[in-house]
């Protein structure tokens, strides 16, 4: 006879406060992407980032954390567990057997709220609030939820591949990185772009340190205990995010004459990102490598690769998520051990090609996957409602014309 789950107070409490740091990442995001845009459009970007925290937890509750984490095939799950139906106090022993199956599912509808609300920093500026409302259920429904079933369900296609993920390279960073820029790529260009448009610095800083405050329960949270594993991805989350900033700032220097505090704080976002999926699988000498590594590519992808092919990932969450979500899912294969997380494996460090083959082939399905469906979820909505606000209102800006509000009284 099976002895009954237990219930762990520490490992509760754990998690419910990382659902807290997690959720506050949202309203971070808003100020980080706020402070970037025009000031008469700072309002459409905090209320997209709201809206997130709104329509994305209800649709997790009703229907989004079955399909993910419920019983079906390799691909979606049912519905067995819509309008949370016997997700309650006891622990589910699939996923979290010392929490209440409700800690589990809050904490990672979290995770849901902001992976759609990382993309709007590529769409600022232009898209019609109501465009991207339908956009944002139909690529958590479409987009996220499968590739998050695919990736961390018990019966999931790539989990029993052996692919390692441990707060969401794919799931979260890779998938909003690629939708950012496909719907870029659709949405065209700003008008009169002739200089930059970022106007409050310091809401940058504010909500990029809110964001690394956040993490460490994005990242150790995802350990589902109070334990070693969390405390060495809450180590292993400092260190990338120390390194990213330190080396981003550094070429920054070198090749500009000058370090920048948005440089700065743009390369502690990177190493946060590069680090997620490794968090929980490395040592924090990887950990640190991790972070130095990214800071250059993201600074490249973001001062270079952007410029020459000319498409206006407005925020750059491509170039620092997509990118940097995509160097943290190989340096996992490079990197991860399993004298840190049994649970894991070896890389190819410790002579295991097999796990490096996983993991790029798992980031490569989720950029062909994420890029397809977005494009798809991007086009039919522009058909329906159209994506793109009229040139008199983008130039009047968003926050006026989609809300009628300022947020200052001083006109631009």
């Amino acid at each position: 006879m099976h002895q009954p789950l237990m219930i762990n107070a520490g490992d509760t409490a754990w998690v419910l406060l990382c659902a807290g740091l997690v959720l506050l990442m949202t309203p971070a995001l808003a100020f980080f992407y706020g402070g970037m845009v025009r000031r008469k459009n700072i309002l459409a970007i905090l209320m997209k980032c709201f809206a997130c925290l709104g329509i994305i937890l209800l649709a997790w509750a009703i229907y989004g954390y079955s399909l993910a984490f419920g019983r079906g095939n390799g691909f979606i799950g049912g519905l067995e567990w819509a309008w949370l139906k016997g997700v309650g106090a006891a622990p589910n022993p699939n996923y979290a057997p010392s929490i209440p199956h409700s800690a589990f599912m809050i904490f990672q509808a979290m995770f849901a709220v902001i992976t759609p609300a990382v993309i709007i920093g590529s769409l600022v500026e232009r898209i019609k609030f109501s465009a991207f409302l339908i956009f944002a259920i139909l690529w958590l429904t479409l987009v996220y939820i499968p590739i998050c079933h695919m990736v961390w369900s018990t019966d999931g296609w790539l989990r029993a591949m052996g692919v390692l993920d441990f707060a969401g390279g794919c799931v979260v960073e890779i998938n909003c990185g690629v939708a950012g820029l496909v719907s870029a790529l659709i949405l065209g260009k700003r008008i009169g772009l002739t200089r930059p448009t970022l106007h409050n610095l310091p809401f940058v800083v504010l909500g990029g340190g809110l964001l690394w405050f956040g993490w460490l329960g994005f990242n150790a949270g995802s350990a589902l205990a109070a334990n070693g594993i969390a405390a060495n991805a809450f180590v292993n989350t400092n260190l990338a995010a120390a390194a990213a900033a330190v080396s981003w700032a550094t070429i920054e220097w070198l090749i500009t004459g000058k370090p920048t505090m948005f440089g700065t704080i743009s390369g502690v976002i990177a190493g946060l990102v590069a680090i997620t999926p490794a968090c929980g699988f490395v040592e924090p000498w990887a950990a640190m490598v991790i972070g130095f590594v990214v800071g250059p590519l993201s600074f490249f992808a973001v001062s270079t690769i952007k410029h020459k092919f000319g498409y206006d990932d407005s925020l750059d969450a491509f170039g620092v998520h997509g990118v940097g979500g995509f160097w943290g899912m190989i340096a996992t294969g490079l990197f991860a051990t399993t004298a840190v997380n049994s649970s894991g494996n070896n890389g190819l460090l410790l002579g295991n090609m097999a796990l490096l083959k996983t993991q790029l082939f798992a980031a490569c399905f989720t950029v062909a996957y994420c890029a397809g469906a977005t494009a798809l979820i991007a086009l039919a909505v522009n058909k329906l409602v159209g994506l793109r606000v009229s040139p008199e209102e983008e130039i009047m800006g968003l926050d006026i014309t989609q809300h009628y509000e300022r947020a200052y009284t001083m006109l631009e």
